[in-house]
């Protein structure tokens, strides 16, 4: 099956081309609204997916398209992708040595009938703390850029995470075993 990725994360895509998916790419291009706007994070989420997947099938795109929407969700706090550096460093500080969640909303869309099915998806995150040394050289390295909460999971071994309970391919914003599940059932039509 090829799949419409409506994101332009290289993450996404490289997690999605590894799972061995086709994966054709078409970002929504979408201003996102402030989750802090909505009554439930995991119903905004929702919504955004849909949202992106929807706005990409009104392109006159054929197939199936996934969207996905991703937030970390520490002390209280939604994070996003940092405005910029200062934000990122900002991120960073709340996540060391934290245990977070990261939440996915995600929206597979069959583009000829608008069938769609999505959910979130919730993975808990435990961090070590970082050092001065350490914010430093990832906010050097760029790596924080376009990232949800500042920071990109490496795997398989990530250097500053100590445990994950839930998808670790959620964290790099696709639920890839729960997407795949569904895609197994999902009725493509091309």
């Amino acid at each position: 099956m090829r799949l419409i990725l409506a994101s332009q994360s290289r993450a996404r895509r490289d997690l999605l081309e590894q799972a061995g998916l086709d994966v054709d790419v078409i970002p929504s291009g979408i201003d996102e609204p402030d989750l802090a706007g909505f009554p439930d994070i995991g119903a905004g989420l929702q919504y955004l997916a849909l949202w992106k997947a929807r706005v990409v099938r009104s392109r006159g795109v054929v197939g199936t398209i996934l969207a996905c929407d991703t937030v970390s969700h520490v002390h209280g706090q939604l994070l996003g992708k940092p405005t910029d550096r200062d934000d990122a460093e900002r991120m960073l500080r709340l996540l060391s040595g934290s245990t977070h969640d990261v939440l996915t909303g995600w929206c597979l869309l069959r583009s000829h009938d608008d069938l769609h099915i999505g959910g979130v998806e919730r993975t808990e995150i435990t961090m070590r703390p970082w050092t001065e040394a350490d914010i430093a050289a990832y906010l050097d390295s760029g790596e924080w850029e376009g990232r949800c909460g500042g920071y990109g999971l490496q795997l398989p071994h990530d250097p500053f995470v100590t445990d994950i309970r839930g998808s670790a391919a959620n964290v790099i914003g696709v639920p890839l075993e729960r997407v795949q599940q569904v895609l197994a059932e999902f009725p493509a039509i091309d």
